[in-house]
């Protein structure tokens, strides 16, 4: 695949953080230290033809990461799951311990500074072990966008500026205040970012009619040129201070009147598969490892039946197939956000799987987080193709937090 290279790349950074935060790695099974020797023992007779060697037996975990977990631990890792920044939501500590799940969100603002945040996540990932979520890290994410979409804030974080703002610096400069503010996400104990943002606002004049991303400022541009070398840009400085980089919101909110967060039937009449808003994914995803978060309006010339999130040709025909994306698809928040209140929240979470989608987002209201994981459970355990399905799901978020 085009991002091998790549995906070796972000080892060197992001998961030294996420794993340093819970345990060294055990050395390599396949690397025994060499048998000692003694000058008195008797050599054995070399034989006069060398046989083919016996192999030395290949661990199953080696083999297959997911083979150590079990089918509550997979479905666990499908789930990110929100807490106030301020404090350790007791919901998500249980959704971490009881339901396995691997991955946490921290929302809200904060001016607390980098210790106090650093204690919270202190919080969750003294959880991990071979009970909750196997021994696997989790992915510890936030909103660090700038502008009005900045939620650590106080001693040990920059305040960051609007993405059209930072779009005023060439690229080399905005890569090296993204590494700033990346490297400041990592003492927190942050390993993910769910920015930057890659939606396409159309026009300057119009741009506050963009109720999502033009009118708070969140756009890097106005063509996908520029989108793609600024956010581009963005994107690099996270990587090289260990933070994994989230573009979103696929296939775009550029166009969009209507806010996905506080708006039911959010529909794009522009969006085609060739349009700008996706032919930017290309280039971006293509870079280096990264997750794309799915939005929640529909699209009617992709798919006008269902959210983009919910759909199988936005998941797998376009973003799978014509943008060539193979790393973690996300959802946008499926726990409070209007466009999706009409659909029960387990049903929403099968819904996103079956989709495609490898991980799912409860973040602004983690109590609907048991309905989803147990309706996601139930269904892998009497449906094999939707197993299927979140074994390939787990694999991926897995192999992504090793750096494979």
């Amino acid at each position: 695949m085009r991002r091998a290279v790549a995906a070796a790349a972000l080892a060197l950074g992001l998961l030294l953080s996420a794993c340093a935060a819970v345990a060294p790695a055990t050395p390599d099974a396949g690397h025994a230290a060499p048998p000692s020797t003694s000058t008195t023992a008797t050599p054995a007779p070399r034989p006069l033809f060398t046989s083919t060697p016996t192999p030395t037996p290949i661990s199953t975990a080696a083999a297959d990461p997911l083979a150590d977990l079990t089918l509550a631990q997979r479905v666990g890792q499908l789930f990110m799951v929100g807490t106030p920044v301020e404090r350790a939501s007791r919901t998500t500590l249980r959704a971490v311990r009881d339901r396995h799940v691997g991955n946490v969100f921290l929302h809200g603002r904060s001016e607390d500074g980098a210790d106090a945040v650093a204690g919270v996540v202190r919080r969750f990932t003294d959880l991990v072990g071979p009970d909750t979520t196997g021994g696997l890290p989790l992915w510890v994410a936030t909103d660090q966008e700038g502008g009005q979409v900045q939620v650590l804030r106080g001693r040990g974080f920059s305040d960051m500026p609007f993405a059209i703002r930072q779009a005023d610096a060439d690229d080399r400069a905005l890569e090296k205040q993204a590494h700033r503010w990346g490297a400041q996400l990592r003492r927190a104990g942050v390993t993910m970012n769910l920015a930057p943002v890659a939606d396409i606002v159309t026009s300057r004049k119009t741009r506050f009619d963009n109720a999502p991303i033009g009118a708070y400022g969140r756009q890097y541009g106005y063509d996908e040129r520029t989108v793609d070398e600024k956010a581009g840009a963005f994107a690099r400085g996270m990587r090289a201070a260990g933070i994994l980089p989230t573009f979103k919101h696929f296939p775009g909110l550029g166009r969009v009147t209507d806010n996905t967060d506080t708006t039911r039937h959010v529909t794009d009449t522009v969006v085609r598969p060739g349009s700008p808003d996706v032919d930017v994914y290309h280039d971006l995803t293509g870079a280096g490892p990264s997750v794309v978060m799915v939005s929640s309006a529909v699209y009617e010339r992709i798919d006008p039946r269902r959210p983009a999130m919910f759909s199988k040709v936005v998941v797998e025909d376009v973003l799978r197939g014509d943008v060539g994306f193979d790393g973690v698809v996300m959802t946008d928040d499926v726990s409070a956000a209007r466009a999706v209140a009409g659909v029960a929240p387990g049903r929403r979470a099968v819904a996103a799987i079956s989709a495609g989608v490898d991980l799912v987002l409860v973040s602004a209201d983690p109590a609907v987080l048991p309905e989803m994981y147990d309706a996601v459970l139930k269904r892998a355990k009497t449906d094999p193709a939707f197993a299927e399905r979140v074994d390939e799901a787990a694999r991926r978020i897995v192999e992504a937090k090793s750096g494979d």
